[in-house]
């Protein structure tokens, strides 16, 4: 199996998670989005990451890969089979992929990407927007869905890998959930964090070559 895209995208650190707690090996290429290579390319039409090949299948969105692991891989399992589950865990990935995503990423986007990584100038007023408008609606959503150590009745799934993914980009940026004000998301984050296949994934490459 071959993973493309860089371990620094909340999104490609998805399919590292799933991988390590079903225990299996990949090849992991991090390279970033609309890179030329011609079996990125190929995996992923949209240029987007990540993408993924497994003897010759390939397959884009880090959703869309994390179903295919899913049920060639189906121990453990990271997709509740039961109704209610099932459904609270999809709204939960969703979640965490689109309308988590654009907030929790600014923050990173503009004091690691832009600076570090592009040589552009960030934007601080997009970062404070973020800081004090927009995560604290976010907080307070899942502040009041978490009751134990997962998002998902008692065990550990797709939810909380797409809930959680990018929490390390915030972290990274120099920011954290304010343990004061969130107390039951701040423990949450930091037990899932915790794990052994986020320690795996969190120590993926980020550069290319």
């Amino acid at each position: 199996m071959k993973l493309y895209g860089t371990g620094y995208s909340p999104y490609v650190r998805k399919v590292l998670v799933a991988l390590a707690e079903k225990g299996q090996a990949v090849e992991h290429i991090p390279l970033f989005f609309h890179d030329k290579d011609p079996a990125f390319q190929a995996a992923s039409p949209l240029g987007k990451i990540p993408a993924f090949e497994d003897e010759g299948y390939r397959l884009a969105d880090s959703s869309a890969i994390l179903f295919y692991l899913e049920a060639k891989f189906p121990d453990p399992v990271l997709i509740p089979t039961e109704a209610k589950a099932r459904g609270r865990a999809i709204w939960f990935d969703k979640y965490g992929d689109t309308e988590m995503f654009d907030s929790i990423i600014k923050p990173f986007a503009n004091r690691v990407v832009k600076p570090q990584l592009l040589g552009q100038p960030g934007d601080e007023a997009a970062i404070t927007k973020a800081l004090t408008e927009e995560l604290p609606k976010i907080y307070d959503y899942l502040e009041a869905q978490i009751s134990g150590a997962y998002l998902v009745g008692d065990a550990f799934s797709i939810a909380d890998i797409s809930v959680v993914t990018g929490f390390h980009n915030l972290h990274l940026a120099g920011e954290s959930v304010d343990a004061g004000h969130w107390p039951k998301l701040a423990k949450y984050v930091a037990g899932i964090l915790a794990r052994p296949s986020f320690a795996t994934a969190l120590a993926a490459r980020t550069s290319v070559g």
